[in-house]
């Protein structure tokens, strides 16, 4: 028996020496299906991704004032020479609303950090719009309430709006 021990140990050291081996290979077989699986995933969303980041760009853009009263304008002409400063407040703030809820879904493909500025512009655009009027005197017309909301906009430097584009333009190059 004492002479069969060392043989023993000897199979016993190879026969674990292989299984480590296997458990190593198995594991390197394992993480190469996870790259794969994940760069096959990536190939898909990326293109989902940037689409996001496009439409989300697009609503910072068409929530800008100059945007909305230009399609007010296309869509009404006369609305700036008719409409009261509460009717063009109230087209404004339905359009941000509308731009929002239409891109709502976005979110689950940029950074928290990307969407709460983007939430922040919204907020900001509507407090903006609703402070332009209440500045206004009760007599102004909704000709003098855009111009005076384009100016406004206009000088403020940098918005709300143009810190969440920059995020989404930076955040959409790590991608690319």
């Amino acid at each position: 028996m004492t002479q069969v021990l060392p043989y023993i140990l000897i199979v016993a050291v190879i026969i674990f020496g292989f299984w480590m081996i296997q458990h190593s290979q198995f594991r390197n077989e394992e993480k190469k299906r996870q790259f794969e699986l994940k760069r096959e995933s990536q190939k898909s969303i990326s293109p989902i991704r940037l689409r996001a980041y496009e439409r989300l760009a697009l609503l910072l853009e068409r929530t800008k004032p100059e945007h909305m009263l230009m399609e007010l304008r296309a869509k009404e002409p006369d609305a700036l020479s008719t409409w009261s400063v509460a009717q063009v407040q109230q087209y404004l703030l339905q359009t941000v609303r509308a731009e929002y809820e239409h891109n709502q879904s976005q979110q689950i493909y940029v950074s928290d950090e990307v969407w709460d500025l983007v939430i922040n512009a919204r907020d900001q655009m509507a407090a903006f719009i609703i402070t332009m009027g209440t500045q206004l005197p009760r007599n102004a017309t909704a000709q003098i309430y855009a111009t005076t909301l384009m100016t406004a906009y206009a000088s403020n430097g940098e918005t709300p709006g143009d810190k969440a584009l920059d995020a989404l333009k930076a955040e959409a190059k790590e991608i690319m």
